[in-house]
């Protein structure tokens, strides 16, 4: 099996790196400073894309990143999706976001419960706080330093609670904390 990590590079500095190597280490075991692997080739807004499995790093490619934009989303069921490792197989992921219909995204609802998106972690602000999915699908480096910073605090969040909320906000390696305040889940009528 094979797995991968997204790392933000821009102006040849490289992020949250500390995290991404905690993961790899949390996967498969390996101590492996990135800062060895990891060369920006120029100043842009880069992804760089690190490929490996439990002997170590196969492939490392840099493309430049352009962000696109996400407003609408359709609530998707699976009770019975893993994605607790960041694997290259995303099989699973790419069958539930080919449900979307007319929506940017997906929201995957696992057990009654909110989980991720198919790219990102989730938040959403219940009006004092910024909330994040207690069992996500993926414990995602952003996630998981903004949980450590206390910007994010984690909690069980409903489908009910989801459509209560007037703000949420994604999260991954590319757009760190992207907050969301416009958005419509197009089939909330019909997932109830």
């Amino acid at each position: 099996m094979t797995y991968f990590e997204t790392i933000k590079c821009e102006d040849e500095e490289v992020f949250n790196l500390d995290y991404h190597q905690k993961r790899i280490a949390k996967t498969v075991g390996l101590n492996i400073d990135l800062r060895e692997y990891i060369y920006p080739p120029n100043n842009k807004l880069l992804k760089c894309k690190i490929i490996y499995d439990e002997n170590g790093i196969l492939d490392i490619s840099f493309t430049v990143y352009k962000q696109k934009e996400i407003n609408t989303f359709k609530l998707v069921v699976s009770n019975t999706i893993d994605y607790k490792y960041k694997s290259t197989n995303r099989e699973d992921l790419e069958n539930l976001f080919n449900q979307k219909e007319n929506a940017n995204e997906i929201i995957i609802i696992r057990n009654g419960l909110i989980t991720d998106t198919s790219i990102a972690n989730i938040a959403v602000f219940d009006g004092n706080y910024w909330l994040t999915p207690k069992l996500p699908l993926l414990e995602g480096t952003c996630r998981n330093r903004l949980i450590d910073e206390g910007k994010i605090i984690e909690k069980d969040i409903t489908i009910q609670q989801l459509l209560e909320v007037k703000k949420i906000a994604l999260m991954n390696a590319m757009i760190d904390f992207k907050i969301i305040d416009n958005f419509d889940i197009i089939n909330k009528n019909n997932i109830l």
